[in-house]
Order: structure tokens, then sequence, then C-alpha cells
């Protein structure tokens, strides 16, 4: 402990609470204000932190809050890359946001994407035979990795797809800690930046095919930023990474989706019985809402401001409690009840669930990705609802302190005969 404070005194005691506390964090400091703002120094800066409803469209107003400059070098250099989307404001931002939205509305979209989930799912439950171990956060990480690239157009061997299995998941796992596991992070991106640049060089170069123009792959390498100009190889891969990694990243997802039907066994039923996947886009909603995925968001102040009579100066980072909100019974009825039938015969408001961002897609920061993530969690809870399985006696436990967090034994399972537990609908 010694030396993590030497490292990180600089930063403030906020940040070894959060390093130490991790989810439970913000949550604790909210209760200690009933709700109200929490300031606090964070990564040497001055923050102040919100939740609630009316926090989510003040923080996703560009007008009030600015990413560019916001995020972390060490968040960059693993999770989202330099010069991505997400450090961009204003015109460039829109302009760089409009690529994946394109991409996910046309014939290459969401529907596409789930039903390439659904086959390679089956592909891989058939090798799972004999009651061999299975480690389903590692296999769906694969599944997902195999699925999002022959989706986007990204050509890569099958021992080239599972590295990027394994490196995406690294990428995520390490992004929001010190030591071992960040620098597994930033080689995984180093890593797979210089394969992706590669191909989308090989391209420009004219020594491959571009590729269809409404895949991931073909918008990135044609698109033009808001200067005219074609993004460069590294910046291109770094953008088709956060095609690709945040789709492998649904594989915390399956792994609670797992964790919700062992301990909740009654939910399989009616999972099975849903002709029409209405039940498994409840069930999906509800694992985001319930389970941890990010502990918050944040930018700048872009410039002094006023939230709920509070004083806000330009430049302090302002974090909106992610975790905590979904939690809130202000906000949430049983809040710690795991109920799918919450979101029975309707879909969420749009700033309702927010584990991957509030406010307008199309416009502001939340990831144009959600959709994608709704729609291959519903389809793999259909999956694992009919996958005849069985549950070896394992760690199942997830730890709030660490970000991200999973169960810890990654979820276990086996199964005897495949072919009772694939089924394809939905």
């Amino acid at each position: 402990m010694a030396r993590l404070d030497a490292a990180f005194a600089p930063w403030g005691d906020s940040t070894l609470s959060l390093l130490s506390r991790g989810y439970a964090w913000l949550p604790d400091r909210m209760r200690a204000t009933d709700g109200g703002p929490v300031r606090t120094r964070l990564l040497g800066r001055p923050a102040v932190a919100l939740r609630g409803p009316d926090a989510i469209g003040f923080f996703y107003d560009e007008r009030n809050v600015r990413r560019a400059s916001a995020l972390p070098g060490p968040v960059l250099d693993t999770l989202f890359g330099r010069g991505a989307v997400h450090t961009l404001d204003g015109e460039a931002h829109r302009v760089r946001k409009a690529m994946f939205l394109a991409v996910l509305k046309d014939g290459a979209g969401v529907a596409a994407l789930a039903d390439h989930v659904g086959r390679y799912w089956s592909e891989s439950v058939a090798d799972w035979s004999g009651g061999r171990r299975v480690v389903l956060f590692d296999e769906v990480a694969l599944v997902l990795a195999r699925s999002v690239c022959a989706w986007a157009g990204v050509r890569l061997s099958d021992e080239a797809v599972r590295r990027m299995a394994v490196d995406c998941t690294a990428m995520v796992d390490g992004f929001a800690t010190p030591g071992p596991r960040h620098l597994r992070a930033r080689r995984a991106r180093a890593r797979q930046e210089a394969v992706l640049a590669g191909l989308i060089g090989a391209v420009r170069e004219g020594g491959e095919p571009a590729g269809d123009e409404k895949t991931a792959f073909g918008a990135v390498v044609r698109h033009r930023d808001a200067g005219g100009g074609l993004l460069d190889p590294r910046t291109a891969a770094v953008e088709l990474l956060n095609v690709i990694r945040p789709t492998v990243a649904i594989a915390w997802f399956a792994a609670f989706a797992a964790h919700a039907l062992h301990r909740w066994p009654e939910h399989r039923e009616p999972l099975r019985a849903d002709d029409d996947g209405r039940y498994a886009r409840s069930f999906a909603h509800e694992v985001r809402r319930f389970y941890p995925f990010a502990p918050f968001v944040g930018g700048l102040a872009a410039t002094d401001l006023t939230w709920r009579g509070e004083a806000i100066a330009e430049n302090t980072l302002v974090l909106l409690d992610l975790y905590g909100y979904h939690h809130d019974p202000e906000a949430w009825d049983d809040p710690y009840r795991f109920d799918p039938r919450r979101f029975t015969g309707r879909e969420p408001g749009a700033d309702e669930i927010i584990p991957q961002g509030g406010g307008d897609p199309a416009h502001g920061h939340r990831c144009p990705g959600e959709d994608v993530t709704v729609a291959v969690l519903a389809t793999l809870v259909k999956r694992l609802a009919h996958l005849d399985h069985a549950v070896p006696a394992q760690d199942l436990s997830i730890p709030l302190s660490r970000i991200p967090t999973r169960p810890r034994s990654g979820f276990v399972l086996t199964v005897e005969d495949p072919s009772r537990g694939d089924d394809s609908r939905g």
C-alpha cells in the first residue's frame, strides 16, 4: 500500500478511495449528502459528482460539459484510444459519430450482428460436450469477437480472432486500475491497433479490396472527418476497435445474465416460452440496470455553471453517477430486487437506464452501440435459458471493489448434451 500511496499521492485522497472501494465509492459519498452533489478531488482536479434524471440532461448538454481533454491518458491508452470519437466535441464529434450510426442503421446493422452472434453461439455450443468445464465469459468473448469481425468485414484468421477476443477483454479489464492489468491492457491495445492499421493501410495502398462501404470496415476506411480528410490508418484502427471492443465487452453482461439465471431460475421458463423475444429484451434491460458495469462517466465543465443552486467552476471535473443511480430508491422501486417485469410491455425511457451513458446518441456522447448491446444480450439470454447445463461449485461472488467486475470464476458450466440446449429462435 505504501507504493500505491506514493504513486497516487498527487491525485488526492479520493483517487485512493476510488481504487480501493470501486463501485461503492461514489454511492457511499452520495448517501452522505442525501443524493446531493458530492465535492471532492479526483485525478488531480477538483470534482463534483451528480446523480438523477435532471443531472443526466445537464451532464449531456455540451453547453455544460465537454469531453475533449477530459479523459485521462491511461483510459485513452487502454479503453478508447488516442484520437477516438470519445475525445471530440461539437461538429467534429457529430461527423465522426455519424459514421457509427450509419453502419448500425442500414442492412449491416443491429439485427444482422445479432444473427451472427446466434450462429457462432450454435457453433461453439456444439463443442461443449461430455461434461467439459467451460468458462462462459471466455467462450462468449470469443463468440462475440468472431461475430463482430465477420459482421464488420474485418478479415482475420481464426487465430487472430482469438487473439482479438483476449486483447479486447484485456483492454476493458485493465483501464481503471494501476499495475499488471493496466500494462496488459496497454499492450493489447497497441497490438490490435497495429493489426487493424495494417489492414487499413493495405486497402489504402490498393493491395486489398476495401470491402462493402456499408460494413464498419468499409465505412472507417472511407470516412472523411469534419475537415474533409480521411482518417489516418492508426486513428481509423482506433475507431474500428471502438466497434469491436465494446461488442466483445458484452461478455461481461452475458456472465451477469448467467449469474441471474442461476440465482433466480424462475426466469428460465418465461425465456424459453418467449417466442417474440420481448421477455428476453426485458431481461437484458434488467441485467444492464441491476449489475455493475461503468461506475460513472466524467467530463469537464465547459464554463462556470450552476446546478441545483451549486456553483461549478469552469474546468471542474463533473462526474455522473451511473451505478448508484441504477440502485437509487428515489428512482427505482426496490432497486436491489432483480425483476425484468419492470420493463414488461415497454422499452425504457431514453435516460431511464444509462450504463452506457445518457442523452441523444446522434448528438451527444451516449454509446451508439447501446442497441447492439440490448439485441445481442437478448439473443444470448434466450440461448442460455435453453442450454441444458450444470453449474459446478465455484466462486460466483461479484466484488464491487474491482472495476470492471464480474463473477470471480467467469461463470463455469458443464454441458452433457449441447444439442438439447441450442435454440435458434429469437
